[in-house]
């Protein structure tokens, strides 16, 4: 694992973007995109919306269009569905960049702890602990933890784990308990990013908060 400690959260976003910009730019000219997540029954025009935010930051704004961005469709009326058709669409195209973060829960995408490291799935739909609902609550994503959804898309830990290399991008205080478990502690699906330590290409970019637990 390659760790990157910048002055600042500033100086740690744009280092982990020149890097995943730069495995992209060496992997292919057109880019096929992979959403990560989503809320069950979220819709698409809510601010917590992850494809909503995906289009406004990154779709609407890539200079050369993509091929293609398969969205995770949150509110699809069947789930299991839903996550078949995703599966069959990451399975043509393997990943060459993942762009991951970490929870203050140390989930990796909303693989909650305990997290299924076993299953061989690209996504499911997981329950969301209280940490991580809480999480959402203190981003103001939310007003309350009610008004977070209990369930999530995710794209498991094994698929997150097949992509040829993980750019993990982690900022602020509040990260750095679960950083430290997951660069320094045992690999457990207890604190799921803790798996990074086994990808042969992971790459951490942390500022000086959440580096802070390091030793």
């Amino acid at each position: 694992m390659q760790i990157y400690t910048g002055k600042d959260k500033y100086d740690m976003a744009q280092k982990a973007a020149d890097t995943a910009a730069d495995k992209i730019r060496k992997a292919i000219a057109k880019v096929t995109g992979f959403h990560l997540d989503e809320y069950v029954g979220l819709p698409v025009t809510h601010k917590a919306s992850f494809r909503g935010y995906m289009r406004e930051r990154l779709v609407s704004k890539t200079p050369q269009p993509m091929k293609a961005f398969n969205e995770v469709n949150g509110e699809a009326p069947d789930v299991a569905a839903e996550c078949e058709r995703l599966k069959k669409l990451v399975r043509e195209a393997p990943i060459d960049v993942a762009c991951v973060g970490i929870g203050e829960n140390g989930h990796l995408a909303f693989n909650d702890p305990p997290a299924d490291f076993d299953t061989n799935e690209a996504y499911k739909v997981v329950p969301l602990d209280d940490k991580c609902r809480m999480q959402q609550v203190g981003e103001g994503w939310f007003a309350t933890k009610d008004d977070v959804p209990t369930h999530a898309f995710s794209m498991t830990i094994k698929q997150i784990m097949w992509s040829k290399c993980i750019v993990c991008t982690c900022p602020d205080s509040r990260k750095a308990d679960a950083v430290a478990g997951a660069v320094q502690g045992p690999v457990t699906n207890m604190l799921p990013s803790s798996i990074l330590q086994m990808h042969p290409d992971c790459w951490m970019f942390l500022d000086p908060a959440s580096a802070a637990k390091l030793s």
